[in-house]
């Protein structure tokens, strides 16, 4: 009985399949491929009676029709188109045991069920302008880069390896990245939306990175799209995320990994004992490392009533990936600290915006994330906000927490001082401390102006700077003294300068310059150059003094400028991204940040401007 509903279920669907075939709106064959062959010439007969001749609208409609073979109406009320015997027995079909033992992808592939979209006509979405901030909500112009060289785009975009020395550049490319734009011509929407997927998830913005990849139908995807996506939810720990793209697209990659999640997927699509035994084969043929089959056992064995427990042992496992790394969070555990402490800050991107993880892994995380650009100051403070309502959690992170409250509402004011320098001085190292200046942004703000603290003028203002609370800096141009650190942030900090920086202030600032080579100094010349904010001969003087050259040019600062005059501001943040590649201030050069600062104030970026400025200076 069993052998015979599924006969009759495969006949069913093969008759469903070739009324769909045969009603299809339009046909996507090239013109005759879809025409039946004529049939052949009869042999001779007795010719037929005369008839006469049928009315001209009568012939049309002949003429018109695609089939010869009766049509019937199907329940639903759809045409329905009577299958042809021979054309069935003309197919191989697999046999009942066959049949059996496939996956769901293997059974649509068998017997052509499988859809190109599984998204309904009326509901797909457009490819123009993919992203997701509108220009309306603070996104950069739609049509910025529609006339713009294609290649050039490519190379901004592939050519960037996501690490960048600057909070607010980061935050500046990732605005641009997330825009709702229209892609280049000719370049594929689909790519288009890739390249900027993929570089999101490089800069540690998977979220992101996933967010956008989802505002384009499935069905659209391109091989580089289905590459990007995968990695994004790969990243995110979404691993049933990818599902979608495994229906429409099962063949698209072959890679253990692919493997590996369409078996998972297969799991929570109802197949748990088939997905399982794939996942037993994988591991006996020793496909990828034991630790990742393992971990993809523990994964699909939640779904459906083919649980099954997995131990996880991290004994022979060296080295950190993101799929090993997204499985181990994703299935709720964490991975062993020591092995984390070589993995890279990548892993700390991920792990400060991770929901399935603990509240102090995020909060040691955030110390990575908040100075890369990741965590916004209100986030960071948001992070500790619960750890400090959480009365189940104790020891360091509870002090830090219990801390931070003191520097917002300590009744004095150098009891607030004093706590934010403990925040501080616990970092444990100088990208670290940054982040701890991001956290306290606006416990700084709240701070007097007074000449009592002006030795902790510069931090304090650093700090404000990092969260843009340039007007709350500014009280404290009333107590620095000019030709100070803290009189520097301000020179290039302040909006609406009126006036050009004295020289001689500037000499001031670089006789006290601690830093080696007088970067801070270079930095500072190069950004009120930028900003319009020094004259030339005076930046030529410091530039000479420095050994450094504002002017000479490189094919990026000819493009970079090119695009400042033509006031694109997409092709501007993209490249001046791509002009701030490097893991620390050590690897700008004045030259660089002199280019970048002023093409961004050109095309309307300069609050940008003066932060990427201010923190040169702060951190160089």
């Amino acid at each position: 009985m069993k052998r015979l509903h599924l006969s009759i279920g495969v006949a069913l669907a093969l008759t469903s399949a070739l009324a769909l075939a045969q009603k299809a709106p339009e046909s996507l064959l090239p013109p005759g491929f879809d025409d039946p062959p004529p049939p052949p010439a009869p042999a001779a007969a007795p010719a037929a009676p005369s008839r006469p001749a049928a009315a001209p609208a009568a012939a049309s409609a002949t003429a018109s029709t695609t089939s010869s073979a009766p049509t019937a109406t199907a329940p639903g009320g759809a045409p329905a188109v009577a299958a042809n015997p021979a054309a069935l027995g003309a197919m191989k079909l697999p046999s009942l045991e066959e049949l059996e033992k496939m996956s769901p992808e293997d059974l649509e592939e068998a017997l052509n069920l499988k859809p190109k979209f599984d998204i309904p006509p009326a509901a797909r979405r457009s490819l123009e302008q993919i992203g997701l901030i509108d220009e309306s909500e603070g996104g950069l112009p739609s049509w910025a880069l529609v006339g713009q060289n294609a290649s050039l785009v490519r190379a901004a975009l592939t050519g960037n390896k996501g690490r960048l020395v600057s909070r607010w550049g980061h935050i500046l490319l990732r605005r641009a990245l997330a825009s709702r734009l229209d892609a280049p011509a000719p370049m594929h929407p689909a790519d288009f939306a890739a390249m900027r997927a993929a570089l999101l998830l490089r800069m540690g913005e998977a979220d992101a990175a996933r967010a956008l990849v989802q505002d384009v139908d499935t069905g659209n995807f391109t091989p580089g799209l289905t590459d990007a996506a995968f990695d994004a939810y790969v990243a995110t720990g979404d691993f049933t995320g990818i599902c979608p793209t495994m229906t429409l697209r099962a063949d698209a990659r072959s890679d253990p990994q692919w493997q590996l999640a369409r078996s998972i997927c297969n799991a929570f699509r109802g197949e748990g004992s088939s997905a399982l035994s794939e996942l037993d084969r994988a591991l006996s043929r020793g496909i990828m490392p034991k630790i990742d089959v393992l971990l993809a056992q523990k994964y699909a064995g939640a779904a459906g009533k083919a649980r099954r427990a997995v131990k996880i042992e991290w004994d022979d496992v060296s080295d950190m990936t993101p799929w090993r790394y997204g499985l181990t969070i994703a299935v709720g555990l964490e991975p062993p600290e020591a092995l984390m402490k070589s993995a890279g800050d990548r892993y700390a991107y991920v792990a400060a915006t991770a929901p399935m993880l603990g509240l102090t892994s995020r909060a040691a995380a955030a110390d990575r994330a908040a100075g890369a650009g990741i965590l916004s100051s209100a986030a960071m403070v948001d992070l500790y906000g619960q750890i400090y309502s959480e009365a189940d959690i104790t020891g360091d992170w509870a002090n830090r927490a219990e801390t931070l409250r003191n520097a917002y509402v300590g009744e004095q004011a150098a009891d607030r001082l004093a706590a934010i320098h403990t925040l501080w001085d616990g970092a444990a190292d100088a990208s670290a401390r940054y982040s701890r200046q991001v956290l306290t942004a606006y416990a700084a703000a709240r701070l007097p102006a007074s000449a009592d603290f002006v030795d902790d003028a510069p931090e304090l203002i650093a700090s404000m700077l990092a969260a843009g609370l340039d007007r709350n800096a500014m009280r404290w141009g009333s107590v620095l003294e000019t030709g100070s650190q803290g009189w520097a942030l301000l020179a290039v900090a302040t909006p609406q300068a009126q006036r050009t920086t004295d020289g001689n202030a500037l000499g001031t600032f670089y006789d006290d310059d601690p830093s080696q080579d007088s970067r801070k100094t270079a930095f500072l010349v190069a950004g009120l150059a930028g900003l319009g904010r020094i004259s030339p001969g005076t930046a030529d003087e410091y530039a000479e003094k420095l050994a450094f050259d504002l002017r000479g040019q490189t094919r990026w600062t000819r493009m970079i400028d090119r695009a400042a005059e033509v006031r694109n501001p997409v092709l501007v943040a993209l490249l001046a991204g791509l002009g701030m590649q490097g893991d620390g201030w050590d690897k700008m050069t004045p030259r660089y940040l002199f280019h970048i600062v002023s093409a961004l104030r050109q095309v309307g970026f300069e609050a940008e401007a003066r932060m990427i400025a201010a923190e040169a200076v702060a951190r160089g």
